[in-house]
């Protein structure tokens, strides 16, 4: 089997789990030739034929997004030349709903005849369902992370896998054997993008801080996702005065949520790591007020956090917007530091929720469904 594809992913989480997709692929395809964007994971699986792009792609929130118009507008005309040089047989588009629903929209009006494969679904289910209609007419087969969507895009005639979350896999090889929670350890999780961690960090270090003047054998770590979002964070650590006690390491947040006692995490695809890997921890969301304004309006969800979506309730404490602030997140960690029956329950709780996301083997099955788009020669 051979073919090409062209695959699109924008964010850090999206491209671990592309080059998880790309790798399944080759093996049943190995002479799969790929092009298109993503970031440095799927760059070492695809070669040079994929440009990485995920570190100026990565921007969250309507405001924020409209300050990067432009760039946007040029990466979205320049990579759909580059689809119709390449012709795909198959457009794979991962994640990243507000520039690849789009960029589907060109790419089937471009090319009719490539064939789209949608891996990991738009949470339209979130923020608008009044899309999905669109998407089936658009889209050939939709590969769903979490069950309960199946039957959403299902009912509007969308051809549709439930694969299993693909974080299962990647989170069993990150898995360490025999280690030992260390209860003065608190991990501090504040996101992969510049703008999450100007947001969220310096309120984490704050949380810290008190936490410090209750009990003053604490330590604090807090993994970067960049070399450069790794300095930022020194800096901003070296401004609050809290290097004795914060330790910020570039990489390692599997490791530190299967090491830490609790944590505080920022709102994304890091609250279901901490789930499977077993963390008690406080979720906390804040963007810039416009943005969050406008997601009040769309989005009609009882929760943010994915964990208590998959749950159907509140599993994990929420910290939203004006609520993120370090007096209640503080109280929050406080009461999983002094209370390992707490600790202990919540556990249960996300083990339970995280069975949800389907065994080992999503990258693999992703794969099966994207190849058997493939011509078959």
């Amino acid at each position: 089997m051979s073919g090409r594809i062209y695959v699109v992913a924008g964010e850090l989480s999206g491209d671990a789990h592309g080059a998880g997709l790309l790798r399944a692929l080759i093996k049943l395809a190995p002479g799969l030739k790929i092009a298109g964007a993503g970031g440095p994971e799927m760059a070492a699986v695809a070669g040079t034929g994929l440009n990485d792009w995920v570190e100026d792609a990565a921007v969250v929130g309507l405001w924020e997004v409209l300050k990067h118009y432009s760039w946007f507008k040029e990466r979205f005309h320049a990579m759909l030349e580059e689809v119709l040089a390449f012709r795909p047989d198959v457009l794979v588009l991962i994640d990243y709903p507000g520039f690849n629903l789009r960029f589907a929209e060109a790419v089937r009006r471009a090319c009719p005849d490539t064939r789209q494969v949608y891996y990991i679904s738009p949470q339209v289910w979130a923020w608008n369902r009044r899309r999905v209609p669109k998407m089936a007419g658009l889209l050939d087969e939709m590969l769903c992370l979490f069950p309960f969507e199946q039957p959403i895009f299902e009912a509007a005639g969308l051809l549709t896998k439930f694969v299993g979350h693909p974080l299962v896999d990647e989170l069993e090889e990150r898995r360490l054997k025999e280690v030992t929670r260390d209860d003065t350890l608190v991990g501090l999780f504040p996101g992969s993008r510049e703008r999450e961690v100007a947001r969220l960090f310096p309120v984490m270090l704050e949380t810290a801080k008190r936490l410090l003047t209750w009990r003053g054998d604490l330590r604090f770590k807090a993994p970067a996702a960049s070399p450069k979002l790794g300095l930022r964070m020194r800096h901003m650590v070296a401004e609050a005065k809290a290097g004795a006690h914060v330790e910020i390491v570039t990489g390692g947040s599997h490791a530190l949520m299967q090491r830490a006692c609790c944590g505080v995490i920022a709102s994304g695809t890091a609250t279901l790591e901490a789930a499977y890997l077993g963390l008690p921890y406080c979720l906390t969301y804040k963007v810039a007020w416009p943005t969050y304004l406008a997601g009040r309006l769309l989005v009609r969800l009882k929760h943010l956090g994915l964990v208590n979506i998959l749950a159907g309730e509140e599993v994990v404490e929420e910290f939203i917007q004006a609520d993120a602030d370090a007096a209640q997140i503080s109280v929050a960690l406080q009461q999983f530091l002094q209370n390992p029956e707490l600790r202990a329950k919540l556990q249960a709780r996300l083990a339970q929720t995280a069975a949800k996301l389907g065994g080992t083997g999503a990258h693999a099955r992703a794969a099966q469904a994207v190849a058997a788009w493939l011509p078959h020669t």
